[in-house]
């Protein structure tokens, strides 16, 4: 398992962009698939994002496609969510999640590693 602390998250309005980061510690970081997801009040946790150790594969929510992307720098241990022309609905804790297998990130279950989520509040 990987140890994972989010940071970037904050006050922004809508229309408005941020940058998720999600650190990681552990050297076989390179070789996790790692995910977003978000969990809004009163709602359960959604799956946000994904992307394979080799990046070459990326899967994006529906709800988010054409305005979040996900990409990771496996020197720096590091995975991005880039979010631009966020809405109020985008409002969340959003947390990043690590897996050695892809399906297991996109399927939300029994995933290894969580980070503790960081607040994204998108104001109208």
């Amino acid at each position: 398992q990987v140890q994972l602390v989010e940071s970037g998250g904050g006050l922004v309005q809508a229309g408005g962009s941020l940058r998720l980061s999600c650190a990681a510690s552990g050297r076989t970081f390179s070789r996790y698939a790692m995910g977003w997801f978000r969990q809004a009040p009163g709602k359960e946790r959604e799956f946000v994002a994904a992307i394979t150790w080799r990046s070459n594969i990326t899967y994006i929510a529906h709800s988010v496609k054409g305005r979040f992307t996900i990409f990771r720098d496996n020197a720096k241990n590091t995975v991005y969510l880039q979010m631009n022309s966020l809405k109020a609905e985008d409002t969340a804790v959003y947390y990043c999640a690590a897996d050695r297998l892809i399906n297991t990130v996109v399927g939300g279950t029994n995933i290894g590693s969580w980070g503790q989520g960081t607040q994204v509040t998108v104001s109208s």
